[in-house]
């Protein structure tokens, strides 16, 4: 597994830099290490899960108005006011669930109404390995190539990772785990879908965005191609993140660093399912071509621009 060997992928590249005095911190759920001098606390935890929230709320904002906003660098530079009004809020001692989702509230209503262009472009979502699809360092800074294209990208929340405590249910039914481990894991997804309990339903009376699914609608969604005991990797997730794209209007759709299973694998399936959908797979790896990456990915625009012409007619 990729996750596994970040740590030791970032530890080579500082001592190789000349900075192997720099500590690297793992948090590992898994407890493949300890870390002697660094306690995280429940405050910090807390911190650390608006902070996430904060992040998918600005992916869902940004990426839906950038691409038609009326005025250049508009949707950026509000952006940046907004971050650094969360960033104070963070590094405050004391952080309040009521600020939070007051700044929650305020960052959903002033991007609903900045002005914006009355034009269509085609909305190409972007699944994959979970460093590729989220580091533009990772792939080729992806969400600004479809914008310079003229599309508009859509990213699927990091919340999404509420898979590997949905996972748990799986192995309580099927593989013998124990019904303490699923109660745990089932806490742990009610505890975080509560945090972002304010920002779903701000965005969801909001007149441009789409409030994100729970990780159980993403489930239901996958298990019908794949068996939800895929859980190497990203699993049924990424299935079911393309079928919720489908669903949200994004058929078009970028597989960054495909799982051989559960990304190229149910390809097909999805095409047989949902005719309209266009999607296609792209290899990030250190000896992958980028000419052949933004030939692809042009190719897949070309087919969307058509698509969405066709719709429109």
């Amino acid at each position: 597994c990729r996750a596994s060997n970040y740590i030791g992928f970032i530890r080579r590249a500082l001592t190789k830099a000349g900075l192997e005095y720099i500590p690297v911190i793992s948090i590992s759920a898994q407890g493949l290490e300890s870390n002697s001098g660094f306690k995280y606390s429940l405050p910090m935890l807390k911190k650390a899960m608006q902070a996430v929230v904060y992040g998918d709320v600005f992916m869902n904002v940004v990426y839906r108005t950038r691409p038609y906003e009326k005025v250049p660098g508009s949707v950026n530079a509000l952006h940046e006011k907004w971050k650094n009004i969360c960033i104070r809020q963070l590094t405050k001692d004391k952080v309040t669930m009521r600020e939070f989702n007051k700044n929650i509230r305020s960052i959903v209503k002033e991007f609903d109404e900045i002005e914006l262009l009355d034009i269509k472009k085609p909305r190409v979502g972007i699944v994959g390995e979970i460093l590729v699809k989220f580091m533009p360092a990772a792939n080729n800074y992806l969400v600004d190539l479809l914008e310079a294209e003229g599309a508009e990208a859509v990213m699927p929340d990091l919340m999404g990772l509420l898979y590997c405590a949905e996972n748990a249910n799986f192995k309580k039914d099927y593989l013998g785990a124990s019904k303490k481990s699923a109660f745990i894991n089932n806490s742990v997804i009610k505890l975080l879908e509560w945090f972002r309990k304010g920002a779903k339903q701000a965005l969801k009376e909001s007149k441009r965005f789409t409030p994100p699914a729970t990780i159980q609608e993403t489930a239901n969604l996958a298990k019908d191609l794949v068996s939800l005991g895929n859980q190497t990797g990203e699993g049924w997730l990424l299935t079911g993140e393309m079928i919720e794209l489908i669903h949200n209007g994004a058929g078009n759709i970028v597989c960054c660093q495909p799982n051989h299973i559960v990304g190229k694998g149910v390809i097909k399936e999805l095409r047989a399912a949902f005719p309209e959908a266009n999607i296609i797979a792209v290899d990030y790896d250190p000896g992958a071509s980028e000419v052949n990456q933004l030939n692809r990915i042009k190719l897949m625009l070309a087919t969307a621009n058509k698509n969405l012409e066709k719709s429109e007619n």
